[in-house]
């Protein structure tokens, strides 16, 4: 039984870490807007 303890607490460690990662990721980090310009082939359109 204490290896199934270890192992619940290192599962839930791990999806505390990934908790607070996803967290900082989403307080932390601010996103640079830009504009984007793709070109598209004619070749499929107007048959």
């Amino acid at each position: 039984m204490p290896t199934l303890t270890r192992l619940l607490v290192a599962l839930v460690v791990l999806a505390g870490l990934g908790a607070a990662v996803v967290y900082a990721l989403g307080t932390f980090v601010e996103p640079s807007p830009h504009e984007i310009t793709i070109r598209l082939r004619m070749d499929g359109f107007g048959r």
